[in-house]
């Protein structure tokens, strides 16, 4: 059984442990650059024990984050994210860039520029119709990801996370609920694989060999229509073919169709209707319980997914989902995962793992009341936990529409 806290290997680059910061974005970039308070979030991790910790997000275009307020890769981002990197390395462990484009997540709105899908979709964040890239804009973001790549590398990141979970826009086309096109990029499975494989493979000849390229994958997203298991371990299979990633962290789940499968537990309904303006507000609220769905919160919850990636794979494989415990990540360990991602647990008590590592016995705070999840508007945090200095007081909405 391999050892949870032994040095790993991942690509190039060697982790202290196998233990990784799942991606949760934190909500603490105003004007779209690193601050001292997104530093200090992942400092903090950093000393609590992680491997590797995850930013998020940042995105390879203007148009592709989620509002305007979200990091997007450019010469500008490269000070203050070496100043994070920095401070993370200080602690002992590794940095992770998470790079993508939110398409029709997108807020246009927020953003000034329309949002993008496979095929044509209505935003309900922009409120307007999406754009459709035709063959040269997909060849620009391809282009878009690599650069962004290079500006991670320069930034001091040791790995990055291609975003293709979550029915962002890679994660989109692979959908054929919301990939309609008829060109070589929609249709059967090869061709809506084709944007997903392109972009790991630009980011791969850009940084590949210096710095740990890994992906986050969809293993479905939870909707009739929508990509399903079967499809997505054939896109893995295709992934690992050719090469270009050095490991997979699989999820689930949609941000824009049924974002409660990648988290489980209780559905945070009103809160999230409080973040929003009085209009947005009540339609949350006629929608919002089919919108946040539940799903019984167990540990490992992704795990029974996640075994048929395992048992058809040989890559390296990062379990996410439920992981609060020894016990669970050993199980991980057993079942053949080479890390495990954590997120929720460690924004209770980032310092978790060292007191794991002291006591094997050690249990999460954590109840899973994903209460976190509507404090990305101000600062992602747990709410049973004090405001540190670091960390934003007030609750106020950083988009100026929705």
């Amino acid at each position: 059984m391999t050892e949870v806290f032994a040095p790993a290997t991942l690509g190039p680059i060697t982790l202290r442990n196998r233990v990784i910061k799942a991606a949760t974005f934190e909500g603490r970039t105003p004007d779209a650059l690193a601050t001292d308070d997104l530093i200090a979030f992942h400092r903090e991790v950093a000393a609590g024990g992680v491997g590797m910790t995850t930013v998020a997000y940042c995105a390879v275009a203007p148009g592709g984050r989620t509002d305007r307020h979200q990091i997007w890769m450019r010469p500008e981002a490269v000070a203050g994210l070496r100043k994070l990197t920095d401070a993370v390395h200080a602690e002992g462990a590794a940095a992770n860039a998470q790079i993508g484009h939110a398409g029709p997540v997108a807020n246009a709105a927020s953003n000034r520029v329309p949002a993008l899908a496979p095929s044509p979709l209505f935003s309900p964040l922009g409120m307007r119709a999406m754009k459709v890239p035709d063959a040269a804009a997909i060849a620009d973001l391809v282009a878009a990801h690599a650069d962004a790549a290079r500006l991670a590398e320069q930034a001091g990141f040791d790995a990055v996370e291609i975003h293709f979970g979550h029915n962002y826009l890679a994660s989109a086309f692979l959908s054929p609920l919301l990939n309609r096109r008829k060109d070589d990029y929609g249709g059967p499975l090869v061709n809506r694989a084709r944007f997903a494989r392109e972009i790991a493979r630009a980011v791969r000849e850009a940084v590949g060999g210096r710095l740990a390229v890994t992906a986050k994958l969809n293993m479905e997203d939870g909707r009739r229509g929508g990509l399903t298991v079967p499809e997505s371990l054939q896109v893995a299979s295709w992934l690992e073919a050719d090469g270009t990633l050095d490991a997979i962290e699989l999820t689930a789940g949609s941000s824009l169709l049924n974002p409660m499968l990648l988290f489980h537990g209780d559905a945070p309904r009103r809160s999230f209707a409080r973040t929003l303006p009085g209009p947005a507000r009540w339609g949350f609220r006629a929608v919002g319980r089919a919108f946040l769905k539940e799903y019984p919160y167990q540990e490992a919850y992704l795990l029974e997914r996640a075994r048929q990636f395992r048992r058809e794979l040989s890559m390296p494989l990062i379990l996410l989902g439920g992981i609060t415990n020894m016990e669970t990540m050993r199980l991980a360990m057993t079942e053949g995962f080479d890390f495990v991602a954590m997120g929720r647990a460690l924004l209770r008590e980032p310092d978790l793992l060292h007191r794991i590592r002291s006591d094997e016995s050690t249990r999460s705070a954590c109840v899973h009341c994903n209460e976190c999840m509507p404090t990305i508007y101000s600062g992602t945090r747990c709410i049973y936990r004090p405001v540190l200095p670091h960390e934003p007081v007030t609750l106020t909405m950083p988009t100026v529409s929705r």
